[in-house]
């Protein structure tokens, strides 16, 4: 390594250990721990995460635990997090190290790549972070802090980028890879920020920075757009009957797979013609709740309605508005919905 370059590390380093934010998965030498906290902050702030990771570690404290955990109470302690393939992913994935490495995740970059739901930065992480690997920790983060440093004008949205990035960064990586790629993380979080202007004033490196010497910091890292994400129109029916909710498990495959959702209708649907989507005469409509959520390539845009049924039906099932907050698991996207029906509870 070049003296300017260790010079650098050394820098990073030092701010590094004076300025980390104390979170509850971090400095423990555990792979699990780095294991879960790091898929639950894929499209997840750490401020977020942190009840969700200490809520899991509780409940599920080794990867054995995870393996043996039922499908749907996982879906309920990653409830609201969204992404649901992730908790699958991992699922499959525990299962697998306890059969293959004694429930342990295993310590190679390589086979880390193999394991459902783990690509190159989260195996970096891993790899780096529990097992003082000397791999990179290559995502968005990480590469927006070099793109400024380095002066790197390569789109970060492709993954031909990623993967120059991670030959680039591997050139800095010092015997002290767990902390310098964590340190590289804290940096992009608390002074080379995403969004707003980055904090070069306290910045450890900036006269290293070659982006901000030549006044280009502002128009990096390069980022090409998304496409534009298709919009679906949706009427939700909060069907009940008797103090009960009736939902729908969604397919296991595709979008929200697996989860519980209320009744669901493409398009938006007036009042008048509610009764003709349903299997029995209705004795009560409440008003209009409009809602959106966006996922990462659709926008559902929505308008519900909490719907009072004079009969149940077979299709599907009817739940105690108990069990439905404690047993399962509705995503995200009907939280308007969900909260309409704690109101009903709290008045009843």
């Amino acid at each position: 390594m070049k003296y300017e370059t260790r010079t650098m590390v050394i820098k990073l380093l030092e701010w590094y250990q004076v300025n980390k934010r104390e979170l509850p998965w971090r400095d423990k030498n555990n792979a699990y721990y780095t294991w879960v906290s790091e898929i639950m902050l894929q499209q997840t702030r750490v401020e977020a995460v942190k009840a969700y990771f200490n809520r899991m570690i509780k409940e599920l404290p080794t990867l054995q635990d995870f393996a043996n955990c039922s499908q749907e109470r996982l879906y309920k302690l990653w409830e609201g997090l969204g992404y649901y393939n992730r908790v699958r992913n991992m699922h499959k994935c525990a299962q697998i190290c306890c059969e293959k490495y004694d429930a342990t995740l295993p310590s190679s970059y390589q086979e880390l790549l193999q394991l459902p739901g783990i690509g190159a930065y989260t195996a970096g992480a891993i790899a780096s972070i529990a097992y003082k690997q000397k791999v990179c920790a290559v995502d968005g983060n990480v590469m927006r802090v070099f793109s400024r440093l380095l002066c790197i004008d390569k789109d970060i949205a492709k993954e031909s980028t990623k993967r120059y990035f991670q030959d680039v960064i591997a050139e800095y990586l010092p015997d002290e890879v767990d902390v310098f790629n964590q340190a590289v993380m804290e940096l992009g979080a608390l002074i080379c920020i995403p969004n707003g202007m980055p904090r070069c004033n306290i910045c450890p490196l900036q006269e290293e920075c070659i982006g901000y010497r030549e006044g280009k910091h502002l128009q990096l890292p390069i980022k090409s757009k998304l496409k534009k994400r298709k919009i679906e129109k949706l009427s939700v029916l909060v069907c009940m009957c008797d103090g009960k909710v009736h939902l729908h498990q969604r397919a296991n495959q595709g979008l929200l797979a697996n989860l519980f959702q209320y009744d669901m209708v493409e398009g938006w649907l007036k009042k008048q013609d509610i009764e003709k989507q349903l299997p029995s005469s209705i004795s009560h409509i409440s008003k209009q709740i409009k809602s959106k959520h966006i996922f990462s390539h659709i926008e559902w845009h929505m308008v519900g309605y909490l719907v009072e049924v004079e009969t149940m039906w077979d299709e599907g099932i009817w739940v105690e508005y108990k069990d439905l907050f404690q047993q399962y698991s509705i995503p995200t996207a009907l939280i308007a919905y969900t909260e309409e029906i704690k109101k009903v509870m709290l008045d009843g």
